[in-house]
């Protein structure tokens, strides 16, 4: 279980954090949160899709790293095989959350029971003298540009929704064995439906920039075909072929 607190002088005059850090708590994580601004980045490496949050209808943009859930194909050997690391992860163990002490403000908080932080390891969050070291500066610094990246990619995701640019996909997998597993709950951008825009959304999405997250994802799903090479590196159970799909909505199609 993780212990995360806010960073304050007072408690944590004497902790530290270590120098080399890892990413073994994505071992086994088959998604994890990449931003907008780090799709043009991550598309090199992973299929960037939509998932909608199991509590609401929200959406939110998430990096594959495997075919299955438990699954990280760029987590291999106890090291990490990937071109770029989203932010999402490589914060560890730090985190933003609601000062408590404050209304509605943001504090730079840490895991205490990670293994990466405590009074035996090597870099200061705090001078001798109480002020914030370098290290806890740029940390704060950091956490500051995933949350902004974070805000600016929910109203992304909303601008796609409003303009129904969403859709389905079902990746159909075949394996070796003969065994087919069928992935749904995974949503793209609908490319013939950014084409039927009008000139003047066209313009206003050109002049936002918004261009660039959007064919950004769509490459990347041509990386599932990467997932698939990967997992046929490490398993004996070969992936004989991927299909992907979109789910066509029957009733609008029946209307």
């Amino acid at each position: 279980m993780a212990n995360i607190v806010p960073i304050r002088k007072e408690q944590h005059q004497n902790l530290k954090l270590a120098k080399a850090r890892d990413l073994s708590h994505v071992a086994g994580q088959h998604i994890i949160p990449v931003t907008a601004a780090e799709f043009a980045q991550a598309s090199a490496s992973f299929p960037i899709v939509l998932v909608k949050n199991p509590d609401s209808e929200r959406y939110r943009s998430v990096a594959m790293l495997g075919l299955e859930a438990g699954e990280n194909l760029f987590y291999q050997d106890d090291k990490w095989t990937a071109i770029s690391i989203p932010q999402s992860i490589s914060m560890v163990p730090f985190s933003l959350g609601i000062d408590p002490e404050k209304e509605n403000t943001l504090i730079a908080c840490v895991d205490l029971d990670s293994g990466f932080v405590g009074e035996e390891q090597d870099l200061p969050l705090f001078e001798d003298d109480g002020k914030e070291s370098e290290v806890l500066v740029n940390v704060q610094q950091a956490l500051g540009r995933l949350y902004d990246n974070e805000r600016m990619t929910e109203k992304f995701i909303n601008e796609l929704q409003e303009n129904d640019l969403l859709q389905e996909l079902e990746l159909n997998i075949a394996l070796s064995t003969g065994e087919k597993k069928k992935l749904v709950g995974i949503f793209t951008i609908n490319e013939e439906k950014v084409k039927e825009l009008s000139d003047d959304k066209v313009l206003d999405f050109h002049k936002r920039g918004l261009f660039v997250p959007i064919y950004s994802m769509l490459g990347s799903i041509s990386q599932m075909n990467r997932l698939a090479q990967l997992r046929n590196q490490s398993s004996e159970i070969k992936v004989t072929g991927v299909q992907i799909a979109p789910i066509v909505d029957k009733a609008a199609n029946e209307s």
